[in-house]
């Protein structure tokens, strides 16, 4: 596809948004102050290359703000949790958890953020704010991120091209006063959007558990044909074609999941940081809750049409979530966020995959 290059995305992006490039040989990420610092695409082959992050071509050129959320798209773009419950950050006091009454944060949606510094293979990016979430409780916050261009890793096989680059987040207190579960504790919440296909398999390692399961009813029960289970790994079609979501507990959370793209033969591989102790983690769900730090610290999102025949995207997701922020006055918590890509045959994918993932893609 001529329209997923690099070069086509990046002199798009160029004319709608203030973009900055991290380059090292064809290694190239681009990334927009504009939208939170947020890693919109990158490749692994210079400016001809397949052009990984998925965007909202529509949206971006429109130069309009939609009410609710604006789906901006990119691999890998700065949330904050919880989404729903009593200390939602997208609810306001008082309120009903449906659509009509959600309301993403604009530091984390249409708000620029300051760039701090930058180098030809990183950025770092800051913005301050005071946010209240359901509960009516004033969260003062600083917000900070850099991007980092990472040198490929050791021993890859010639045939095999693959690009790498990381988010260090923080969320630092800003307030005088600490942040515990009577006040509601906001996360770190990493979310990357790419381009789906026709055969597409997220794949996710797990360990098993007797006090938790695998949430696979975000959006309705997901049926054996689209969700499997070998009881290490789950295979998730993502296809773009039918909207499920599935979460991973922290009893259960292995820090690293993929996808395989079998037409286009990109092995997609995300890591990110866990605590040596276990945390707790917040609760999405829309509703009051009854636990609400029992939440997951991994998602996959496959995206399809809604109710009405629209559709968002369609996407995929991979994400990632620090623990809740039970931080004291001035404290700073620190969510790590790695991305790779790799290309070439697929029998070295494989074996990439088999390290990696200890799943065969064959």
């Amino acid at each position: 596809m001529t329209t997923k290059t690099y070069k086509y995305d990046k002199e798009f992006l160029r004319n709608h948004l203030n973009v900055i490039e991290l380059q090292h040989g064809q290694q190239k990420v681009l990334l927009t102050p504009d939208l939170q610092g947020r890693v919109l695409t990158s490749t692994a082959n210079g400016e001809q290359g397949y052009s990984f992050g998925w965007l909202n071509y529509d949206l971006i050129a429109s130069g309009q703000h939609l009410p609710h959320c604006n789906n901006w798209g990119g691999e890998d773009r700065f949330w904050l949790g919880p989404e729903g419950g009593q200390f939602s950050l997208f609810f306001k006091k008082g309120t009903t958890f449906t659509f009509k009454e959600w309301q993403t944060p604009a530091i984390i949606d249409t708000e620029s953020w300051q760039l701090t510094g930058q180098t030809r293979t990183t950025a770092s990016f800051r913005k301050e704010t005071t946010l209240e979430n359901c509960s009516g409780t004033l969260l003062s916050c600083l917000l900070e991120r850099e991007v980092i261009l990472e040198e490929n890793p050791a021993n890859l096989p010639e045939d095999v091209h693959c690009i790498s680059f990381r988010t260090e987040n923080r969320l630092t207190n800003t307030g005088n006063f600490a942040w515990t579960q009577e006040t509601g504790l906001p996360s770190i919440w990493i979310l990357g959007q790419f381009t789906p296909s026709e055969n597409n398999t997220i794949i996710i390692p797990y360990l098993s558990s007797h006090q938790s399961k695998v949430n696979d009813s975000y959006f309705g029960k997901i049926g054996n044909e689209r969700l499997q289970d070998t009881g290490e790994i789950l295979l998730f079609k993502a296809d773009g074609k039918k909207r499920g979501k599935i979460g991973i507990p922290p009893e259960m959370v292995v820090p690293i999941a993929g996808a395989y793209d079998a037409i286009n033969h990109i092995l997609t591989i995300v890591k990110f940081s866990i605590p040596k102790h276990p945390g707790i983690y917040v609760n999405a769900m829309w509703e009051y809750q009854q636990e609400p730090f029992r939440g997951d610290v991994m998602n996959a999102y496959n995206d399809g049409p809604l109710e009405d025949g629209s559709i968002m995207g369609p996407f995929y997701e991979l994400e990632s979530s620090s623990p809740a922020a039970a931080l004291a006055a001035k404290e700073t918590l620190l969510h790590v966020h790695t991305t790779q890509h790799y290309t070439g045959p697929q029998k070295a994918l494989d074996k990439i995959a088999r390290q990696l993932l200890n799943h065969s893609i064959l």
